[in-house]
């Protein structure tokens, strides 16, 4: 059976970029996919996700669930049957609800951990924490919403930025099984992000030496999303032709 397509609002999304070094990245992928560059650097992050009237996209708004999400995310190319094509890879998404959890990989793709979130919102100051119940993975991010993007070494300005993003709205997740990867792409005529500056952040995944080099992996920029209405189109899976290392 086809998964279904969903619509949501994404009442809240911080996207904290990394800008890391293409040799660390490489060996973190499966072999169908490479590193997109940016400015000669490879492009990471995690996507911190408020999601609000979740539901099948016939199903009316007020029906829909609200849930915290989090993904942590590889910028990448790959070779299609029309030339070079860009999305990301996700090594793993988290999530704090349970019908996330059981439908995941089941009803919709992408498959999801236990998470407890934990955060505090103002209109110009966002703090989002969360740790997997299987202690593998942490993150604590502070971020406050500036009037311009500033001190990128990724993107010159917003409009750069924003482009960039909006092209990769393809995501392709890992899944247990390691044979495939699940697909999934947001859609929306709503498109509006918003520049911030990050006030502190730690990331288990990026912090990790072993697997991130001092130096290899550099806090960049973070953008913000509020209030945008989107919808979820289920993609073919992507075969891996092997499976991927370093998940967190």
């Amino acid at each position: 059976m086809r998964p279904p397509r969903l619509a949501s609002v994404i009442e809240r999304r911080l996207l904290v970029n990394y800008r890391v070094a293409p040799e660390a990245v490489a060996p973190l992928l499966p072999a169908t996919l490479r590193p997109q560059l940016v400015r000669g650097h490879a492009v990471a992050g995690i996507c911190l996700l408020r999601l609000g009237s979740v539901r099948p996209a016939w199903a009316p708004a007020a029906v829909g669930l609200r849930s915290e999400n989090a993904a942590h995310r590889i910028a990448v190319e790959w070779d299609g049957p029309d030339g070079v094509e860009t999305g990301v890879y996700i090594p793993r998404r988290d999530t704090a609800s349970l019908v996330n959890r059981w439908a995941g990989g089941r009803v919709f793709p992408g498959e999801h951990g236990h998470a407890d979130f934990e955060v505090h919102e103002t209109p110009d100051t966002l703090r989002v924490a969360y740790a997997t119940r299987d202690g593998r993975t942490r993150v604590d991010v502070t971020a406050e919403v500036t009037d311009r993007l500033q001190g990128s070494e990724l993107f010159a300005d917003l409009a750069e930025a924003s482009a960039f993003f909006r092209t990769g709205s393809r995501g392709y997740s890992a899944t247990r099984s390691g044979r495939h990867l699940d697909g999934m792409r947001l859609d929306t005529t709503a498109w509006h992000i918003e520049p911030g500056r990050i006030t502190a952040a730690s990331s288990s995944y990026f912090d990790a030496p072993d697997r991130f080099p001092p130096g290899s992996a550099r806090l960049d920029s973070v953008l913000v999303m509020r209030d945008v209405p989107v919808r979820w189109e289920p993609l073919a899976a992507m075969a891996t032709c092997g499976t991927a290392v370093g998940a967190p």
